[in-house]
């Protein structure tokens, strides 16, 4: 019994933490003092991208200097949606206005039979291709006489004498130059005087066919002429009307 009594007493003045069976509060303990440090984010940090984004600048401004910026307005006059261009960045209608400038100032640039200022005829019997050939340039022209300055009285006795001349030197095709009248107030006076004369009883039996010359002869304002070998029997001297 007094054996007990000083066991219980002996327990009884020993610290209290060192009866206590607490396993879980050691590994509290190690927990805390083994805690891993907080996770480094991977964004960087902002003063980071301040200077990222301030290098990335700098770079492009390096590689774009000198560089002349495209004007957005030039661009869109150039090629705006639904107009076509050319491989040098012209537009369709800026071609044709270019071709129409040297059509009205040179009388070149288009095909002259395309234009309402093209003439052409044919004698009796004769197929109309005779005249597309002569303005194609299928014959060779051995002649030319210029109309140009010469009142309509003048220029009827100079035709006369160039082409009896040349009918009878044995030319077959000759180049009358007469002008377009782009100058004179109305219709082209020597033009269509010329139209006028070629239809002639006269020159009718002695011409193949007639036509405005291209560009590069002149044009709508000069015309081949193409001669028969010999002039046309009398009943044979009706023309086909031309344009």
């Amino acid at each position: 019994m007094v054996v007990a009594m000083q066991k219980k007493k002996v327990a009884g003045n020993l610290p209290q933490s060192t009866l206590t069976h607490n396993p879980f509060g050691l590994l509290k303990g190690m927990e805390k003092r083994h805690t891993p440090p907080p996770p480094v984010s991977a964004l960087p940090a902002e003063s980071e991208k301040k200077t990222d984004a301030r290098s990335e600048e700098e770079l492009f401004r390096q590689a774009v200097a000198g560089v002349r910026p495209i004007e957005q307005d030039r661009v869109a006059k150039k090629i705006a949606p639904g107009q076509a261009s050319d491989a040098s960045g012209r537009t369709v209608e800026e071609d044709a206005l270019t071709q129409l400038t040297r059509l009205i100032r040179r009388g070149e640039g288009f095909a002259v039979a395309d234009t309402p200022e093209y003439m052409e005829g044919t004698g009796y019997r004769v197929p109309p291709e005779f005249a597309a050939r002569l303005h194609r340039g299928d014959f060779s022209i051995q002649g030319h006489i210029d109309l140009h300055g010469l009142t309509v009285a003048s220029a009827r006795e100079a035709f006369d004498q160039f082409m009896k001349e040349s009918m009878h030197a044995g030319k077959r095709a000759v180049l009358i130059i007469h002008g377009r009248g782009l100058s004179s107030p109305g219709e082209a006076v020597l033009k269509n005087k010329v139209r006028e004369w070629l239809g002639q009883s006269y020159w009718l039996k002695r011409v193949i066919a007639y036509a405005s010359a291209p560009s590069y002869d002149g044009g709508a304002g000069a015309t081949y002429v193409l001669f028969r070998s010999r002039p046309l029997a009398k009943k044979k001297k009706t023309a086909r009307r031309g344009r």
